[in-house]
């Protein structure tokens, strides 16, 4: 049985909202600086010193990553 405009349209939303919940915790995990952790992200990474700058739009551009390339 077909789904109605209503029921694909709530099943879009769904999907969309798991996807940007989900782009969120990366970005929290992997990206954000915490105070309690020095700075430092709860996964830690590698520090370059050396490089051009690049911002990384995360969550539409709400927020950036800065790397070095």
């Amino acid at each position: 049985m077909p789904f109605s405009a209503e029921e694909a349209e709530a099943s879009w939303m769904a999907e969309r909202r798991h996807d940007l919940l989900h782009s969120y915790q990366r970005y929290y995990n992997e990206v954000r600086t915490h105070l309690s952790l020095h700075k430092d992200a709860p996964v830690p990474r590698e520090v370059r010193a050396a490089g051009r700058v690049l911002a990384v739009p995360i969550l539409g551009g709400l927020h950036h990553q800065y790397v070095r390339v």
